[in-house]
C-alpha cells in the first residue's frame, strides 16, 4: 500500500496543463473509458448530475473557438482585473485559444441543477461540489491514458450551451481540449507548494 500511494503520487506529480496539441487522432473508445471513470464519481444523494459533451465536428470546434476567443478578448481587454493579468503573465496565456480546432477533442462538462423527468424538475444536491469532483477524476483518467488536457473556462460560458444545443436544465461547467501533446510543447517551469504547506495533520 506504501509503495502504491507513493508511486500514484510521483505519477501524478508529473501531470502538467498542455497548450500545444497534436491533431494525431485519438481512438473514440479511449474516451467513452475516460468519460465513464469520470462518471464514477461521487455525487450528492447519487444523482450524478452531470452531461460530458465530446465535441470532434471541425465545425462546432470552430464555433466554439470563435465564441470563446470573443469573450477571452473581452476578459483580457478590460474585464480581467491587472492583478489578475498580473499573475497570468508567466504563463504567457491570452485571448487566442488555437488548441479548441487542434486537439482531436473537445469534452464539455455540463451541470445540472435538477433534472427533467417527464417535464418534473427534481432538485439536485452539491452540484458545482459533485460535478468538480467528476472534472477531478476526468483529469486523472485523461492523464493515466497517456493524453494531455488543459481546462479551459472562458467566461461567460453561456454560448456552449447555445452552440451545443443543451436542455434548460444544464449550464457550461468546464471546457477541456484533450489529446496528444504536439511536437514541442511547453509547460510552465512552476513548482507545486510543499507538504508543510498543504498538509496539516491534526495527531
Amino acid at each position: 500500500m506504501l509503495n502504491r500511494s507513493r508511486e500514484y503520487y510521483q505519477f501524478m506529480d508529473r501531470r502538467r496543463t498542455v497548450r500545444d496539441f497534436s491533431d494525431k487522432p485519438v481512438p473514440y473508445e479511449i474516451i467513452e473509458n475516460i468519460i465513464m471513470t469520470a462518471s464514477t464519481a461521487p455525487s450528492g444523494a447519487h444523482k450524478q448530475p452531470w452531461s460530458f459533451c465530446v465535441v470532434s465536428n471541425p465545425a462546432l470546434k470552430k464555433k466554439i473557438r470563435k465564441a470563446a476567443e470573443k469573450e477571452e478578448y473581452d476578459n483580457y481587454n478590460g474585464r480581467m482585473p491587472e492583478d489578475w493579468l498580473e499573475d497570468l503573465q508567466p504563463f504567457g496565456t491570452d485571448w487566442e485559444k488555437p488548441f479548441l480546432e487542434i486537439a482531436p477533442y473537445l469534452i464539455v462538462i455540463f451541470k445540472k441543477p435538477y433534472d427533467l423527468v417527464n417535464g418534473e424538475k427534481k432538485k439536485n444536491y452539491y452540484v458545482n461540489e459533485s460535478v468538480g469532483l467528476a472534472a477531478g477524476f476526468l483529469l486523472t483518467a485523461i492523464h493515466n491514458a497517456g493524453l494531455v488536457a488543459v481546462t479551459h473556462t472562458p467566461s461567460p460560458m453561456n454560448f456552449l450551451q447555445s452552440i451545443l444545443k443543451r436542455p434548460e436544465n444544464e449550464r457550461p461547467f468546464l471546457l477541456i481540449p484533450i489529446g496528444y501533446p504536439g511536437d514541442e510543447v511547453q509547460v510552465p517551469d512552476i513548482d507545486r507548494k510543499p507538504k508543510e504547506d498543504v498538509l496539516i495533520h491534526y495527531s
